[in-house]
């Protein structure tokens, strides 16, 4: 093919709109790309390269190339083209994800085994936050450190104490412990982990791409959406989930298999869990973006007086 032709990096979808974005994740979030070796994605790496250096391989086709991007962006980071770590990436929320939460649905009960699974949660959470920051803003060992013991402690926090509170109350209410531990952990693990964004702004373009300055307000902005993105992800399985779990453990088949009600746990957020990844990183466009007139009086002024009613709009990566 012509590589002249194919724009490696063009959306395959529109990311302006619910639906393009959607497929989009299914495509990059897809789990199956987490078994691939390294030296394949290396493969696809190289490939795309080639393709935005003008010089594709003879016979390569255009599906290969919309594939050796999928699994580019499954598996490098956005702004700096490194390969994340395995656990860390969005294509491993689902086998990581319906793991830990289904594990955490199931020993919700006793105290020792909320603290573990609370910690392995915020353990996993805290990786898959650092992996997917933006990168052009760096953070120390001790930031990453302070931030992962406050997420962890929250978490800890919020459903020992909850668990504590609804020993009295009907067993629905306490089977969704987990997920308010979750969300209030959340609200604290995103936010530390990215706290260098916040304290020292991220880097914000023009629509080509021109780097405008740094924004805490935009920032801000990404955080806020990352979070909502985390809760809505967790939410539906953790909170249907254990209606359907109480309403079949009424029936006596239910009660002859206890041991296999964590396992069945697991598989059925996994369920969620593959459509709920995508829709969630879905919510809000990747690249993000806000009015200029909404950022911190001395930036706005800067671009302003550099590029007058030119520039209305600013962009920036969110992270994931």
């Amino acid at each position: 093919m012509d590589s002249r032709s194919f724009d490696v990096d063009a959306p395959r979808w529109d990311q302006s709109t619910f639906m393009g974005r959607l497929n989009h994740f299914f495509n990059v979030t897809d789990w199956r790309t987490v078994v691939l070796p390294d030296s394949r994605l290396d493969e696809a790496k190289a490939l795309v390269a080639q393709c935005r250096g003008g010089s594709v391989p003879p016979g390569t086709t255009e599906e290969q190339l919309h594939y050796a991007k999928k699994l580019y962006d499954s598996a490098f980071h956005p702004d700096t083209g490194d390969r994340m770590n395995l656990i860390g990436r969005m294509s491993f929320q689902v086998p990581g994800g319906m793991a830990i939460t289904g594990f955490m649905l199931q020993f919700y009960r006793t105290v020792p085994a909320v603290v573990f699974w609370q910690w392995v949660n915020q353990s996993f959470n805290a990786l898959v936050n650092y992996t997917n920051r933006n990168a052009a803003s760096p953070i120390t060992p001790k930031q990453i450190g302070v931030a992962y013991v406050t997420a962890t402690s929250t978490a800890l926090a919020t459903a020992v104490g909850l668990n504590l509170y609804t020993k009295k109350a009907p067993p629905l209410v306490a089977r969704w412990v987990p997920f308010a531990a979750v969300a209030s952990a959340n609200c604290v693990n995103v936010p530390m982990m990215r706290q260098q964004e916040i304290l020292n702004g991220i880097a914000v373009t023009d629509e080509n791409g021109n780097k405008l300055g740094h924004s805490t307000r935009a920032a801000v902005k990404g955080i806020t959406q990352v979070v909502v993105s985390r809760i809505t992800m967790a939410a539906p399985g953790m909170i249907i989930l254990p209606i359907i779990m109480q309403r079949m453990e009424k029936y006596k088949f239910m009660q002859r298999i206890t041991v296999l009600h964590g396992p069945l746990q697991v598989l059925l957020v996994g369920g969620f869990l593959v459509f709920m990844v995508p829709a969630a990183c879905s919510l809000f466009p990747q690249r993000c973006s806000m009015d200029v007139s909404k950022l911190e009086p001395q930036l706005r002024d800067s671009i302003v007086s550099r590029y007058g009613d030119a520039v209305q709009r600013v962009y920036f990566n969110k992270g994931l």
